[in-house]
């Protein structure tokens, strides 16, 4: 592609309101261009690699077997309402009617649609396994668009969907799609870990997440260097607690005047933070639960709610808190409520613990679990950097994730919801158990982004860059070197290779400058001594450059 009649574009300067590196340097390199909050268009260069990383993934799923279709993103409502999962989504899912009236979604996931075409060939055992898989549009209305491409509100997923006969054919299919996954992620170049994850709405036997590692990474990894203990913080168990054995007090009421917080109450009274115990005020539709962790710890809400046996939970309003606690905000405890109180297991081994005394200014010291009723007493914190594996007891490590890919075992979840089902050997009525799996096409371009760049620009690797080599003309108004770029350009092409050729009107530095900003893995520049047939070879991950003879160009490019 020559630049001096292309497309082409880049920016100087950060970009202001982008607030990761790999948006950053994505609009600075004309790859893509932000539309709207979570909307982007990919420009002709953003799109060659995004169009690199859809190969790769597609190359992969045919190798195994799974056969590639498109599905619509304009969908009936009523296919969600049939799975039961319209509600579950709720105000993420993007809805609208056409002009007579009927409803309409556009689609944040297609396990129905998948399920629907699956019944056209399923009907006997003899019918499976089934692999099926697309790379379509997805949309969902995302409360806080993010990070550029790593959470927006339309994008490019890759899922598929495998359909067998009993859970031995799925555990075959789920491995043959795992095995799979990591190549993908190996070719494309990815430092990524795989967690056991939540299966959230999706529901169904087993989660695992790809999570590509990056400082920005909105999830957390918990992991065990000892066990292999690999997991996502939402679900990783907190079983060990310390259980302090002291003689039980009677509590009593403390005068704490505009202490609302933890930490105000420690620095205030004194008291040693794991002596505390914060109260916090959930619901799930119309019912209040009290909820209460060591002041020092958070609350998981995916843990919460799998304890109450709801699918989702959320935080209470401040007017609902004060209606229910009688006091201000900050001033919540468990003594004395009448809503179902739910108890940390690291609370039942405190004792003398301090509490909020639903009374504005008020706290109670030396509670202790006799001096109300739980409801429930379980695990419900996140994991902390002092706590140890649950699995070994080993010392536990951190990082954090961007997840590009899923997979799920859904079991027959949907198959049963939505009524396919097939004949076995005996005749007799079993429904198929389906697998599911995805990835972010667009989330592994920003996650490569994130671990492969430096202060000058991105780092492509072979694998996915917009182009094999950047071919740079010093002076394109230099006879013998362009006559030099020219001829070589031709003969890049005609060995099958892609090249991007500056060819522009431009000063060196700025040429130099944006073929670092871009980072194609070589570049190649005819200046001064194209005359004498010599060339110069650039690595863009390598500080130094080496002048070679024309005529041994192909040997040192390879």
């Amino acid at each position: 592609m020559r630049m001096s009649n292309s497309y082409f574009l880049t920016l100087k300067e950060d970009v202001k309101g982008e607030e990761s590196t790999s948006a950053n340097l994505l609009v600075r390199t004309g790859m893509i261009k932000k539309v709207g909050s979570g909307i982007y268009t990919f420009l002709p260069m953003g799109l060659r690699v995004l169009r690199k990383i859809e190969n790769i993934v597609r190359e992969e799923m045919n190798r195994i077997d799974s056969q590639e279709l498109l599905m619509p993103s304009l969908l009936p409502e009523e296919v969600y309402v049939a799975s039961g999962r319209r509600d579950v989504f709720g105000h993420d899912m993007f809805s609208l009617r056409d002009r007579f009236e009927r409803e309409y979604v556009l689609g944040p996931t297609h396990e129905e649609l998948f399920v629907d075409a699956a019944r056209e060939v399923i009907k006997s055992y003899k019918d499976m396994p089934i692999s099926l898989y697309q790379m379509a549009d997805k949309f969902r209305d995302e409360p806080r668009s993010r990070y550029g491409l790593i959470r927006t509100r339309e994008f490019i997923m890759k899922d598929a969907y495998t359909f067998d006969k009993d859970l031995e054919g799925l555990d075959v299919a789920y491995d043959k799609m795992f095995e799979a996954y990591k190549k993908i992620f190996d070719r494309i170049g990815l430092d990524y870990r795989i967690v056991r994850a939540s299966t959230g709405a999706m529901g169904g036997l087993l989660s695992e997440e790809f999570q590509a590692v990056t400082d920005i990474g909105e999830d957390i990894l918990v992991l065990c260097d000892k066990c292999g203990l690999s997991t996502n913080i939402e679900i990783c168990e907190c079983k060990e607690f310390e259980k302090i054995d002291e003689e039980e007090k009677e509590y009593s009421l403390l005068h704490t005047p505009n202490m609302r917080g933890i930490d105000e109450i420690v620095e205030n009274v004194g008291v040693d933070i794991k002596r505390t115990v914060k109260t916090l005020i959930y619901k799930s539709e119309d019912k209040f639960y009290a909820v209460l962790v060591r002041g020092d710890r958070e609350v998981n809400e995916l843990k919460l709610a799998r304890a109450l046996g709801v699918s989702s939970i959320e935080l209470s309003s401040l007017e609902e808190d004060m209606e229910i606690t009688g006091a201000e905000v900050g001033f919540a405890g468990p003594v004395g409520l009448s809503v179902p109180i739910v108890v940390d297991l690291e609370v039942s081994g405190m004792k003398n613990f301090m509490v909020g005394a639903n009374k504005t200014d008020y706290h109670y010291v030396n509670v202790n679990l006799k001096d109300f009723e739980a409801y429930k007493i379980c695990d419900i914190r996140n994991v902390c950097s002092d706590d140890n594996c649950p699995v070994c007891g080993n010392k536990l490590t951190f990082k954090h994730g961007i997840e590009v890919g899923n997979t799920f075992k859904l079991g027959t979840k949907y198959c049963e919801s939505m009524g396919l089902q097939y004949s076995d050997m005996n005749n007799e009525l079993k429904y198929p158990f389906m697998g599911c799996y995805g990835i972010g096409i667009a989330r592994c371009l920003a996650a490569f982004i994130e671990q492969h760049h430096d202060d000058k620009g991105i780092i492509f690797n072979n694998s996915i860059a917009p182009f094999d080599y950047h071919l740079v003309v010093i002076n394109n108004k230099d006879e013998d070197q362009m006559k030099v770029a020219e001829k070589l350009y031709k003969s890049l092409l005609d060995k099958g290779y892609e090249v991007l050729f500056d060819d522009r009107d431009a000063r060196p530095g700025v040429k130099f400058g944006d073929a670092d900003l871009i980072g194609i893995p070589v570049r190649i520049t005819v200046g001064r001594d194209a005359k004498d047939g010599k060339v110069e070879v650039k690595e863009r991950m390598s500080s130094e450059s080496k002048v070679i003879e024309l005529s041994e160009i192909f040997e040192n490019i390879k």
